[in-house]
């Protein structure tokens, strides 16, 4: 299976120097991977299929063309950093954990990406200096869907979009109705996709902010957590 292919024809873009970025993501991630742990993917089939290519299906939801957009606790880079080499959005990704966050600027110094920045900060205390500022804040199979709405929606614009990736659990949907209406949003788009390769199915759900959310959310973490909306 040829994997680039597989991200050339989602793309619609055969740019050789973006595919040897991510290349070059892939090196830096199982070596990096070898002392801490970021991913438990580590074949590289698996790797553009499960993250690369995943994380760049979101561009089939929504148009990031020079749009702001906070990635949510990305983790090992995914969905912000696929997306700042293949879109001209302007991302933020932010993380709790500083080594993590530490592996990412090196990719993004080694990348030469110039429309990315990584922050160690935690979602409930960058929200103090980003309320709604952003127009698309995504997250990635971080948390439950009602305890991800009151982390991303509050960074999110009027108008604004959070889209959330998640595996086959459509209970979870149900469950965050309620947060996502106390937090201001409604559910406008719910795509299904099958991961090239039989490698497992992809729901990625895009609720559109049309009110501000009270300010008293985000709660602490420890609250959201043992009290969800």
């Amino acid at each position: 299976m040829d994997v680039k292919l597989l991200i050339t024809e989602l793309m619609k873009d055969p740019d050789e120097a973006k595919l040897a970025k991510l290349d070059k993501f892939y090196e830096l991630l199982i070596a990096k991977n070898k002392v801490m742990n970021l991913t438990n993917i580590t074949d590289y089939e698996d790797v553009y299929i499960k993250h690369f290519y995943d994380s760049l299906l979101l561009t089939k939801v929504k148009d990031f063309s020079n749009k702001s957009i906070c990635d949510v606790g990305s983790g090992a880079g995914f969905p912000g950093l696929p997306l700042a080499i293949y879109t001209s959005a302007k991302i933020t990704i932010i993380d709790a954990l500083q080594k993590r966050i530490s592996f990412l600027n090196e990719v993004i110094n080694e990348l030469d990406l110039k429309n990315v920045i990584a922050l160690h900060k935690r979602a409930e205390e960058f929200v103090v200096t980003a309320r709604s500022s952003f127009d698309v804040v995504t997250a990635r199979a971080v948390a439950k869907l009602n305890i991800l709405a009151e982390l991303c929606l509050p960074l999110v614009k009027v108008g604004g979009y959070f889209i959330a990736m998640k595996g086959s659990n459509s209970e979870e949907l149900d469950e965050a109705d309620k947060a996502i209406k106390i937090l201001g949003a409604e559910l406008v788009e719910k795509q299904e996709f099958n991961l090239p390769c039989d490698k497992g199915l992809r729901q990625i759900y895009v609720f559109q902010k049309i009110k501000e959310c009270n300010r008293k959310y985000p709660r602490a973490y420890a609250k959201i957590k043992n009290n969800p909306l």
